[in-house]
Protein backbone atom coordinates (compact mmCIF):
# COMPACT_ATOMS: atom_id res chain seq x y z
CA UNK A 1 0.00 0.00 0.00
CA UNK A 2 1.34 3.25 -1.10
CA UNK A 3 1.87 5.86 2.06
CA UNK A 4 0.73 9.08 1.13
CA UNK A 5 2.93 12.03 2.33
CA UNK A 6 0.29 14.34 1.63
CA UNK A 7 -2.80 14.73 4.01
CA UNK A 8 -6.08 13.41 2.51
CA UNK A 9 -8.76 16.33 1.90
CA UNK A 10 -12.14 15.85 3.83
CA UNK A 11 -14.94 14.43 1.28
CA UNK A 12 -18.43 14.56 1.90
CA UNK A 13 -21.43 11.84 0.38
CA UNK A 14 -23.76 13.29 -2.40
CA UNK A 15 -26.99 13.86 -0.78
CA UNK A 16 -29.68 11.44 -3.28
CA UNK A 17 -31.98 13.63 -5.16
CA UNK A 18 -29.91 17.01 -5.60
CA UNK A 19 -28.18 18.72 -8.65
CA UNK A 20 -25.36 20.21 -9.21
CA UNK A 21 -26.25 23.93 -9.50
CA UNK A 22 -27.13 24.43 -12.97
CA UNK A 23 -30.85 25.90 -14.95
CA UNK A 24 -32.76 24.05 -17.49
CA UNK A 25 -31.16 21.25 -19.79
CA UNK A 26 -27.69 20.23 -21.23
CA UNK A 27 -28.10 22.99 -24.52
CA UNK A 28 -24.43 21.54 -26.42
CA UNK A 29 -21.31 19.80 -25.25
CA UNK A 30 -18.18 21.29 -25.80
CA UNK A 31 -15.06 18.87 -26.60
CA UNK A 32 -11.41 19.94 -25.29
CA UNK A 33 -8.50 18.16 -26.23
CA UNK A 34 -5.92 19.35 -23.70
CA UNK A 35 -2.80 17.10 -25.23
CA UNK A 36 -1.46 14.27 -26.66
CA UNK A 37 0.57 10.70 -25.17
CA UNK A 38 2.44 8.05 -26.87
CA UNK A 39 0.24 4.70 -26.28
CA UNK A 40 1.20 1.23 -27.16
CA UNK A 41 -1.48 0.00 -29.07
CA UNK A 42 -1.98 -3.31 -26.45
CA UNK A 43 -2.40 -1.12 -23.54
CA UNK A 44 -5.43 0.78 -25.21
CA UNK A 45 -6.76 -2.56 -26.32
CA UNK A 46 -6.73 -5.78 -25.30
CA UNK A 47 -5.01 -7.89 -27.77
CA UNK A 48 -3.58 -5.41 -29.69
CA UNK A 49 -0.20 -4.56 -31.05
CA UNK A 50 2.81 -3.70 -28.75
CA UNK A 51 4.66 -2.82 -31.17
CA UNK A 52 2.21 -0.34 -33.17
CA UNK A 53 2.38 3.36 -30.80
CA UNK A 54 -0.56 5.54 -31.24
CA UNK A 55 -0.50 9.24 -30.46
CA UNK A 56 -3.55 9.56 -28.47
CA UNK A 57 -5.33 12.71 -27.96
CA UNK A 58 -6.27 13.82 -23.81
CA UNK A 59 -9.49 14.55 -23.92
CA UNK A 60 -12.20 16.34 -21.52
CA UNK A 61 -15.81 18.04 -22.12
CA UNK A 62 -17.95 20.91 -20.77
CA UNK A 63 -21.46 20.20 -20.45
CA UNK A 64 -23.33 23.85 -21.22
CA UNK A 65 -26.68 24.98 -19.32
CA UNK A 66 -28.89 27.43 -19.97
CA UNK A 67 -27.36 28.77 -17.18
CA UNK A 68 -24.02 27.12 -15.65
CA UNK A 69 -22.04 24.42 -16.94
CA UNK A 70 -19.99 20.95 -15.46
CA UNK A 71 -16.36 19.84 -16.74
CA UNK A 72 -16.21 16.34 -17.28
CA UNK A 73 -12.21 15.37 -16.85
CA UNK A 74 -9.31 17.81 -16.80
CA UNK A 75 -6.37 16.90 -19.18
CA UNK A 76 -2.67 17.45 -17.31
CA UNK A 77 -1.22 19.72 -15.31
CA UNK A 78 0.76 22.01 -17.20
CA UNK A 79 2.78 23.58 -14.49
CA UNK A 80 3.77 20.02 -13.43
CA UNK A 81 5.15 19.35 -17.53
CA UNK A 82 7.51 22.62 -17.44
CA UNK A 83 8.77 22.25 -14.46
CA UNK A 84 12.16 19.90 -15.62
CA UNK A 85 12.30 18.47 -11.69
CA UNK A 86 8.90 17.95 -11.17
CA UNK A 87 8.04 16.15 -14.81
CA UNK A 88 11.15 13.92 -14.26
CA UNK A 89 9.00 12.73 -10.92
CA UNK A 90 5.52 12.73 -12.33
CA UNK A 91 6.33 11.53 -16.13
CA UNK A 92 9.11 9.31 -16.09
CA UNK A 93 7.88 6.01 -17.59
CA UNK A 94 9.19 4.14 -20.89
CA UNK A 95 7.93 5.39 -24.18
CA UNK A 96 5.69 7.72 -22.35
CA UNK A 97 6.10 11.66 -22.58
CA UNK A 98 3.12 14.09 -21.92
CA UNK A 99 2.89 16.14 -25.32
CA UNK A 100 0.80 19.83 -24.65
CA UNK A 101 0.09 22.77 -26.87
CA UNK A 102 1.59 26.31 -25.78
CA UNK A 103 -0.44 28.30 -23.28
CA UNK A 104 -2.85 26.71 -20.82
CA UNK A 105 -5.14 24.44 -22.84
CA UNK A 106 -7.75 23.55 -20.44
CA UNK A 107 -7.91 27.70 -19.89
CA UNK A 108 -7.67 28.50 -23.38
CA UNK A 109 -10.39 26.27 -24.84
CA UNK A 110 -12.80 26.83 -21.92
CA UNK A 111 -11.95 30.49 -23.23
CA UNK A 112 -12.39 29.74 -26.72
CA UNK A 113 -15.83 28.04 -25.60
CA UNK A 114 -16.99 30.90 -24.21
CA UNK A 115 -17.76 29.81 -20.77
CA UNK A 116 -17.14 31.39 -16.93
CA UNK A 117 -15.05 29.51 -14.47
CA UNK A 118 -17.66 31.75 -12.22
CA UNK A 119 -20.60 29.45 -13.52
CA UNK A 120 -19.08 26.28 -13.27
CA UNK A 121 -21.49 24.23 -10.94
CA UNK A 122 -19.28 21.03 -10.78
CA UNK A 123 -16.27 19.08 -11.77
CA UNK A 124 -16.28 15.41 -12.54
CA UNK A 125 -13.14 13.06 -12.64
CA UNK A 126 -13.50 9.72 -14.24
CA UNK A 127 -10.14 8.36 -12.72
CA UNK A 128 -7.51 9.37 -11.15
CA UNK A 129 -4.59 8.83 -13.82
CA UNK A 130 -2.00 11.58 -14.53
CA UNK A 131 -3.96 12.69 -17.67
CA UNK A 132 -7.21 13.67 -15.73
CA UNK A 133 -6.59 15.08 -12.71
CA UNK A 134 -4.13 17.99 -13.70
CA UNK A 135 -6.86 20.78 -14.04
CA UNK A 136 -7.95 20.59 -10.74
CA UNK A 137 -4.92 23.15 -9.72
CA UNK A 138 -7.81 25.35 -10.97
CA UNK A 139 -10.52 24.34 -8.78
CA UNK A 140 -9.02 25.12 -5.33
CA UNK A 141 -11.98 26.81 -3.52
CA UNK A 142 -14.10 26.43 -6.20
CA UNK A 143 -17.55 24.04 -6.51
CA UNK A 144 -17.54 20.25 -6.00
CA UNK A 145 -15.35 17.48 -7.86
CA UNK A 146 -16.84 14.27 -7.96
CA UNK A 147 -15.14 11.18 -7.76
CA UNK A 148 -16.51 7.33 -7.42
CA UNK A 149 -16.48 6.73 -3.63
CA UNK A 150 -13.96 3.59 -4.99
CA UNK A 151 -12.03 5.91 -6.86
CA UNK A 152 -11.60 8.17 -4.17
CA UNK A 153 -10.21 5.38 -1.58
CA UNK A 154 -7.94 3.69 -4.18
CA UNK A 155 -6.98 7.47 -4.95
CA UNK A 156 -6.34 8.25 -1.46
CA UNK A 157 -5.15 4.98 0.23
CA UNK A 158 -3.53 2.84 -2.63
CA UNK A 159 -2.59 5.29 -5.85
CA UNK A 160 1.16 6.54 -6.58
CA UNK A 161 2.88 6.71 -9.23
CA UNK A 162 3.11 3.10 -9.88
CA UNK A 163 -0.59 3.40 -10.84
CA UNK A 164 0.41 6.52 -12.88
CA UNK A 165 -1.31 9.00 -10.37
CA UNK A 166 -0.30 12.11 -9.23
CA UNK A 167 -1.40 12.56 -5.90
CA UNK A 168 -0.53 16.23 -5.31
CA UNK A 169 -3.52 17.10 -8.12
CA UNK A 170 -6.07 15.83 -6.34
CA UNK A 171 -4.82 15.18 -2.48
CA UNK A 172 -4.72 18.89 -2.08
CA UNK A 173 -6.13 22.07 0.10
CA UNK A 174 -8.98 23.58 -1.11
CA UNK A 175 -10.92 20.70 -3.30
CA UNK A 176 -14.74 20.16 -2.06
CA UNK A 177 -14.36 15.97 -2.87
CA UNK A 178 -17.57 14.87 -3.38
CA UNK A 179 -18.27 10.81 -3.26
CA UNK A 180 -20.92 9.26 -5.60
CA UNK A 181 -21.78 5.55 -5.54
CA UNK A 182 -22.95 3.83 -8.81
CA UNK A 183 -24.79 5.35 -11.43
CA UNK A 184 -25.82 9.12 -9.97
CA UNK A 185 -27.92 11.06 -11.68
CA UNK A 186 -25.74 14.99 -11.36
CA UNK A 187 -27.74 17.11 -13.11
CA UNK A 188 -30.84 17.02 -15.74
CA UNK A 189 -29.35 15.37 -18.64
CA UNK A 190 -26.23 14.22 -16.98
CA UNK A 191 -25.51 10.76 -15.45
CA UNK A 192 -22.37 9.09 -13.99
CA UNK A 193 -22.43 5.89 -15.15
CA UNK A 194 -20.39 3.17 -13.04
CA UNK A 195 -17.76 1.87 -15.14
CA UNK A 196 -14.94 0.11 -13.02
CA UNK A 197 -12.12 -2.26 -14.03
CA UNK A 198 -9.62 0.23 -15.60
CA UNK A 199 -9.67 1.78 -12.52
CA UNK A 200 -11.95 0.60 -9.31
CA UNK A 201 -13.93 3.76 -9.49
CA UNK A 202 -13.92 4.68 -13.17
CA UNK A 203 -16.88 6.20 -14.40
CA UNK A 204 -18.05 7.23 -17.59
CA UNK A 205 -21.01 9.89 -18.58
CA UNK A 206 -24.02 10.11 -20.37
CA UNK A 207 -25.14 13.58 -21.57
CA UNK A 208 -28.66 13.78 -22.90
CA UNK A 209 -29.10 16.38 -25.66
CA UNK A 210 -31.99 17.25 -28.06
CA UNK A 211 -30.25 15.63 -30.64
CA UNK A 212 -29.48 12.36 -29.01
CA UNK A 213 -27.43 10.92 -26.43
CA UNK A 214 -23.61 11.06 -26.19
CA UNK A 215 -21.66 9.01 -23.61
CA UNK A 216 -17.80 9.90 -22.84
CA UNK A 217 -16.53 6.12 -22.25
CA UNK A 218 -12.99 7.91 -20.56
CA UNK A 219 -11.15 5.28 -20.16
CA UNK A 220 -13.48 2.66 -19.87
CA UNK A 221 -12.54 2.60 -24.00
CA UNK A 222 -9.98 4.27 -25.08
CA UNK A 223 -10.59 3.00 -28.80
CA UNK A 224 -13.69 3.06 -31.04
CA UNK A 225 -12.60 -0.42 -31.52
CA UNK A 226 -12.91 -0.85 -27.80
CA UNK A 227 -16.64 -0.21 -27.86
CA UNK A 228 -17.65 -2.04 -30.95
CA UNK A 229 -15.76 -5.11 -30.61
CA UNK A 230 -16.71 -5.16 -26.75
CA UNK A 231 -12.99 -5.51 -25.86
CA UNK A 232 -11.54 -3.84 -22.98
CA UNK A 233 -8.16 -1.79 -22.21
CA UNK A 234 -4.93 -4.10 -22.10
CA UNK A 235 -4.16 -2.95 -18.73
CA UNK A 236 -6.13 -2.23 -15.34
CA UNK A 237 -4.82 -0.33 -12.37
CA UNK A 238 -5.28 -3.49 -9.88
CA UNK A 239 -5.33 -6.87 -11.44
CA UNK A 240 -8.64 -8.09 -9.78
CA UNK A 241 -10.14 -4.87 -12.41
CA UNK A 242 -10.24 -7.24 -15.59
CA UNK A 243 -13.71 -8.76 -15.14
CA UNK A 244 -15.33 -5.54 -14.10
CA UNK A 245 -13.46 -3.81 -17.17
CA UNK A 246 -14.79 -6.68 -19.37
CA UNK A 247 -18.16 -6.08 -17.83
CA UNK A 248 -18.09 -2.14 -17.89
CA UNK A 249 -17.49 -2.71 -21.91
CA UNK A 250 -19.86 -5.00 -22.27
CA UNK A 251 -22.28 -2.42 -21.03
CA UNK A 252 -21.19 0.35 -23.10
CA UNK A 253 -21.27 -1.81 -26.53
CA UNK A 254 -24.83 -2.41 -25.49
CA UNK A 255 -25.63 1.45 -24.36
CA UNK A 256 -23.78 2.17 -28.35
CA UNK A 257 -26.35 -0.19 -30.06
CA UNK A 258 -29.48 1.69 -28.48
CA UNK A 259 -31.10 4.16 -30.83
CA UNK A 260 -30.40 8.01 -30.51
CA UNK A 261 -27.33 6.78 -28.17
CA UNK A 262 -23.14 7.20 -29.00
CA UNK A 263 -20.95 5.98 -27.27
CA UNK A 264 -17.47 8.13 -28.01
CA UNK A 265 -13.87 6.62 -27.12
CA UNK A 266 -11.88 8.48 -24.37
CA UNK A 267 -8.72 8.42 -26.47
CA UNK A 268 -9.33 7.35 -30.07
CA UNK A 269 -6.56 9.88 -32.52
CA UNK A 270 -8.80 8.81 -35.03
CA UNK A 271 -12.63 9.59 -33.81
CA UNK A 272 -13.86 12.70 -35.37
CA UNK A 273 -15.46 14.20 -32.15
CA UNK A 274 -11.27 14.64 -30.83
CA UNK A 275 -9.75 15.38 -34.67
CA UNK A 276 -12.00 18.29 -35.05
CA UNK A 277 -12.57 19.56 -31.88
CA UNK A 278 -11.25 23.06 -33.15
CA UNK A 279 -14.23 23.11 -35.59
CA UNK A 280 -16.26 24.49 -32.66
CA UNK A 281 -14.71 27.83 -32.31
CA UNK A 282 -13.58 28.03 -35.94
Amino acid sequence: MTSHPLPVPAARDWADGTSLAVEGLPQRLVRFVLGYEPIREDVSIAGGDPYRILLEPVTAAAVVYERGWVLLDSGFNVDTIRDPEARAAHYNWDSYTAIITPGDALRDQVAAAGLDWAELAGCAISHVHIDHTGGLRLLADGPPVLFQRAEWTFASTVAGLEHFAATDDFLRDGLDIVLLDGDTVLAPGLTALDTRGHTPGHQSFRVDLAEGSIVLACDAADLRANITESTPCGSTALPEGAADAQASIDRLHALDAEPGVEVWPGHDPDWWAWQNFRDQWA
